[in-house]
């Protein structure tokens, strides 16, 4: 193997492991947010199931192989420029790796389509395909997070009132928590106790503690009925963001042919499932409890909306976001719940904009010292 052959499949596990890190844990941020599963326990159903999806992205999303690849947006010549593909691959990696570092939740899709044009701009300058990355990355990148937040703001009361017909409802619930704090009774019904120095007990806080749901239905707990379902909605999200995200990773390498499709997906999905256990920690605490406030049905039904959306376009190759939709989703139930934090939504966007124009520069600017060595 020579050298750029090297450096490129290097590289590509190096974006591998990046995104594994920034994004495996976001599939199951409402079973570690809403109570119903521990980290650890989340970490790893969001693994096992990741690792899923990767490998049956070789039977379903092979066309956003070939999207990837450039076709359409750059010259042919220019898709097998060595020098080129590394710096996509290290400008998109970085990118992601940065994000993560200060725990923000951004698009691997977005930095791969952001290093795609910086180095192509270098490269070509104004005969990039700009219809195709019109049509076929920034429409759908654009449009995906609307109509997550769109379905779950308006499809959550909906699901919310379907439970309530089949006999839930809601417990109060108690909380306790080593905080001093006197006893207040504040405008959203919650009560704040102090029974001995350092212990706080929370009784009926909507929005502070999550509320189990009583009744049954056939005989079983609807509580766990829907601890079920959401651990299996959980899983469907991380199966279809491996289904979705392998692929585009998997694209760029593939184009100095070292490897094979299905050498280039195991080692590519080995590498995400390592990033995100070694690397999830940050990321984590901002997706699962720094959004929203959340309830089990809660995330039930973000996660319905993100797995049929990303499942959806990873058939019909379109290369949208696992992160935008999956946030957008969260912000949906935001919305719907009343419990959206706007300060952090607002620095999450905020980072989804910086995120193409840094993949960008980054490129370019391996791109210029690379080419120099070709």
């Amino acid at each position: 193997m020579g050298f750029w052959p090297v450096v490129i499949v290097g590289a590509t596990l190096f974006v591998a492991y990046a995104n594994g890190a920034n994004d495996n844990f976001k599939g199951v941020a409402t079973l570690f947010g809403s109570g119903t599963s521990d980290y650890r326990k989340s970490l790893a159903w969001a693994t096992l199931t990741t690792l899923a999806g990767s490998l049956t992205a070789l039977f379903l999303a092979t066309e956003l192989v070939s999207i990837f690849q450039g076709k359409g947006l750059l010259p042919d010549g220019l898709v097998q420029s060595q020098s080129y593909l590394a710096a996509v691959i290290l400008g998109a990696a970085l990118t992601v790796l940065l994000a993560t570092k200060v725990g923000m939740p951004i698009s691997t899709t977005h930095g791969l389509t952001g290093a795609l044009v910086g180095a192509g701009m270098v490269a070509v300058g104004m005969e990039l395909g700009f219809q195709t990355l019109l049509g076929k990355f920034f429409a759908p990148l654009l449009i995906s997070p609307l109509v997550a937040v769109s379905a779950s703001a308006i499809g959550y009361p909906l699901f919310s009132r379907l439970l309530k017909l089949s006999g839930m409802n809601r417990e109060s619930c108690v909380c306790v928590a080593e905080e001093e704090m006197a006893t207040i009774a504040t405008p959203q019904g919650a009560l704040f106790v102090e029974t001995t120095p350092g212990l706080r007990i929370i009784v009926d806080a909507a929005g502070v503690c999550a509320q189990p749901a009583a009744g049954t239905l056939l005989g079983i707990g609807v509580q766990k009925i829907l601890d079920a379902g959401h651990f299996i909605s959980a899983g469907s999200v991380s199966f279809a963001r491996g289904l979705n995200d392998t692929p585009k990773i998997v694209a760029l390498g593939l184009a100095v042919s070292v490897l094979d499709l299905t050498w280039s997906i195991v080692l590519v999905a080995a590498t995400m499932a390592l990033g995100g256990i070694v690397h999830s920690r940050k990321i984590a605490e901002t997706v699962s409890k720094r959004i929203t406030g959340m309830d089990t049905d809660h995330g039930f039904a973000a996660n319905l909306v993100t797995s049929f959306l990303v499942i959806f376009a990873s058939k019909w190759g379109l290369p949208v976001s696992t992160t935008h939709v999956s946030c957008g989703a969260l912000f949906g139930i935001g919305i719907a719940n009343g419990q959206a934090r706007w300060a952090v939504i607002r620095t999450i966007l905020m980072a989804w904009v910086l995120t193409l124009p840094t993949a960008a520069l980054l490129s370019a600017g391996i791109f210029l010292i690379l080419r120099t060595f070709a």
